[in-house]
């Protein structure tokens, strides 16, 4: 198990990778909380800002979808910032999510990054079209991408 979290954490600041330990439920969960980090991430960081708020939001989500404690979520982020600088492409980070959650759970994550988007109630271009690549790399139909975005800005009242 930890050869396995050495690998996934190799490239990384070695001091850095020293502070992410092995949640109990093991390194496939470590992985899946990188790849939703670095999404969450990508995201913010789609419209050229990532905001103070943007970054309690996501530590917020973090800690409900995965229940983390907030300095294991503060050093999550600092890993997933290093594995975002890295990656080629964001399916580094879906196809991982792919493999682990439903679709209901992607869904869900879908809606929770339409929530960071409307953070500042407002929709740039850069943020919907990242988000729509992410929808369609985790397989999740336009349609319903849409509805997400529908629901997520009903629920905040931006309609």
């Amino acid at each position: 198990m930890l050869k396995n979290l050495r690998k996934l954490l190799s490239g990384v600041n070695p001091e850095l990778a020293n502070t992410i330990s092995v949640s109990s439920s093991g390194n496939k969960h470590t992985k899946v909380e990188v790849a939703t980090c670095a999404l969450f991430i990508e995201l913010a960081k789609s419209d050229g800002e990532f905001s103070q708020e943007e970054r309690d939001l996501i530590i917020i989500q973090m800690k409900n979808l995965f229940s983390l404690e907030k300095k294991y979520i503060d050093d999550l982020m600092l890993l997933a910032e290093e594995k975002v600088k890295q990656s080629i492409s964001i399916y580094e980070f879906t196809g991982i999510i792919n493999k682990s959650f439903s679709q209901e759970e992607k869904i869900e994550l879908l809606e929770n990054l339409w929530k960071l988007i409307y953070r500042d109630e407002k929709l740039t271009a850069y943020e919907d079209h990242m988000i729509k690549r992410i929808g369609a790399t985790m397989n999740i139909e336009h349609k319903q991408i849409i509805n997400s975005k529908l629901w997520v800005k009903q629920q905040l009242g931006l309609d």
